[in-house]
């Protein structure tokens, strides 16, 4: 039972949760709460130990004792501990240090999205649980977006991370991966083809600009259309996530009615 908050793994949980350029240098992310790292140990991620409480449920009991049959290392923390160590505000009583690894894409990819500068953790993770929802093959990391192991990002993505191949890229390796492979559309709040009329039942990469300045200029030239959502009321635009929701479902709609 670890008891004392100057342990090593705490402090290496603390530096995980809080830095990204510890999460980059070791190549680790934490998972916190039952269900995620449930979904993570059944998806075949790699963990290097979970920590637990004495509080903690039977589900979360068993997934423990599943996983040290496993070869797993699962440590007890005082209660007091585990409260100063999650970011959630009540806390499950459950969390693991995993190793990030990249899942492999397909080799003729026909429903991608990319994103350029989105920078809110929450609004990337809604993105990428609305995307595996979607059936998006792919996501592919632009320049300036935040990382998607951040742990907000992991809450919002609902355990999307450990089902949706990912990619840190820049433009020009986006470009030769894209095209001419896909039609890429970038998403714009105001002017471009409405989405109701963009035929968006062929292979497809939708780019999803930044939420303060859209996207950058190189995400623009990449792009070989303008795709908008027409509003008719006065919102000037939509949060970035909301605006990927409808978009990624109007390529779900359009190819359903193409099958049936």
């Amino acid at each position: 039972m670890i008891t004392s908050a100057q342990n090593s793994r705490l402090q290496h949980v603390r530096a995980l949760l809080t830095q990204r350029k510890d999460r980059d240098h070791f190549g680790e992310f934490v998972v916190e709460g039952v269900r995620l790292v449930e979904e993570a140990l059944a998806g075949g991620w790699q963990a290097r130990f979970l920590l637990y409480t004495d509080e903690l449920s039977a589900r979360g009991q068993s997934l423990v004792e599943n996983a040290r049959r496993q070869n797993v290392e699962a440590e007890g923390v005082t209660t007091h501990l585990m409260k100063g160590l999650a970011d959630t505000e009540s806390p499950q009583g459950l969390l693991g240090v995993f190793v990030r690894r990249v899942l492999p894409f397909p080799e003729k990819p026909n429903f991608l999205v990319a994103t350029d500068a989105l920078r809110d953790p929450g609004n990337l993770g809604t993105l990428l649980r609305t995307a595996a929802a979607a059936g998006v093959q792919g996501i592919l990391l632009g320049p300036g977006t935040t990382d998607p192991f951040n742990p907000k990002a992991l809450r919002s993505g609902m355990g999307a991370h450990f089902r949706l191949p990912m990619q840190k890229m820049d433009w020009p390796a986006i470009d030769t991966l894209c095209r001419p492979a896909t039609q890429v559309w970038l998403a714009e709040a105001a002017e471009g083809t409405p989405c109701w009329q963009a035929d968006l039942r062929r292979p497809v990469t939708l780019i999803i600009g930044g939420e303060a300045d859209g996207a950058g200029p190189q995400a623009r030239s990449l792009a070989s259309g303008n795709i908008t959502i027409p509003m008719p009321g006065r919102s000037e635009s939509l949060n970035a996530a909301v605006a990927a929701a409808i978009l990624l479902f109007e390529v779900v709609r359009q190819r359903s009615t193409q099958s049936s």
